[in-house]
């Protein structure tokens, strides 16, 4: 196992342990609500944003315990957009993670509110940042950051459109101003908050291009996968992009230029750190993980 594997096996096992202690709390009033979130939030997964957050920290020199409410929250963050990106509304699907989905386990209230209480629970944890000798303004500038990376200006319009686009046929441009929203929004602001807090305002535009091309990157990759991939390795189902007619990069260019698009994109957001920052080593592996995957 190389170094890199290493650092991304010891951090993810590091994020869920940080997780389950979160949220390893008794119910406040009778409807299953913390473990209607516990549920979704330690059914597994990549961790990606989160070990991007640990990886730009380690990038700018920042321990790694000083920035364990930030990784909380923006893995919160997104495990509350999967909840409701699940929900029949939207996706509808039954999968997530290689387990039934919330909504099939707790129904869709209990659902809705878990994706509610993991949002909210998020920007509590940015907040407790200010306990931690990281100045306030810094701790303010980042919980407006992520505000706004997760809201009607970055992943909820992402997910507006996306919506809007399905049985449309839509353009590349399009696509890709879809996807920098919906997806590329919180990559970017996983990558941002350690500058952030630390006021690295320079360090920030450089972790911002990384992680847009780092996000789009990821995107047609997940594209393709939901064309090609194997269902029981994915761990959530293929075939959905087609059959609620979604606009994706295979549909817009084919899958060959998709790939030459998302490899584009790799060295895009390679270009984009300034190596003279700190060491990179991680936030490479973990494009490189993100490019070359199969789930």
């Amino acid at each position: 196992m190389s170094a890199d594997d290493e650092w991304i096996n010891r951090s993810q096992l590091m994020i869920e342990r940080w997780i389950a202690e979160d949220l390893d709390r008794p119910e406040p009033l009778p409807g299953r609500i913390i473990e209607a979130m516990r549920y979704s939030a330690l059914a597994g997964g990549k961790r990606l944003r989160p070990l991007l957050l640990l990886a730009a920290a380690e990038y700018l020199k920042i321990p790694a315990d000083r920035v364990k409410p930030a990784a909380l929250a923006i893995e919160y963050v997104h495990t509350y957009s999967l909840i409701h990106d699940d929900l029949p509304a939207m996706d509808n699907d039954d999968l997530r993670r290689g387990k039934p989905t919330n909504h099939k386990v707790f129904g869709e209230a209990l659902a809705i509110l878990a994706g509610d209480g993991l949002l909210t629970e998020a920007f509590a944890k940015l907040a407790q940042l200010t306990q931690d000798d990281f100045p306030a303004q810094n701790v303010l500038y980042a919980v407006a950051g992520l505000a706004h990376a997760s809201g009607a200006h970055g992943l909820i319009a992402g997910q507006t459109a996306d919506l809007a686009a399905e049985h449309h046929n839509i353009g590349l441009s399009a696509l890709e101003a879809l996807h920098a929203k919906k997806t590329g929004a919180i990559f970017e602001a996983a990558c941002q908050i350690p500058a952030w807090l630390t006021g690295n305002r320079g360090a920030a535009a450089g972790l911002q291009g990384f992680g847009s091309h780092f996000g789009l990157a990821f995107q047609i990759v997940d594209d393709i996968l939901n064309v090609i991939g194997d269902s029981v390795i994915m761990g959530k189902s293929t075939g959905t992009d087609v059959s609620l007619d979604k606009a994706t990069y295979p549909r817009v260019v084919g899958i060959d230029a998709a790939w030459k698009m998302a490899y584009h994109h790799q060295n895009l957001a390679e270009e984009s750190l300034d190596k003279a920052v700190g060491q990179a080593d991680w936030l490479l592996a973990l494009l490189k993980r993100a490019v070359n995957r199969s789930a």
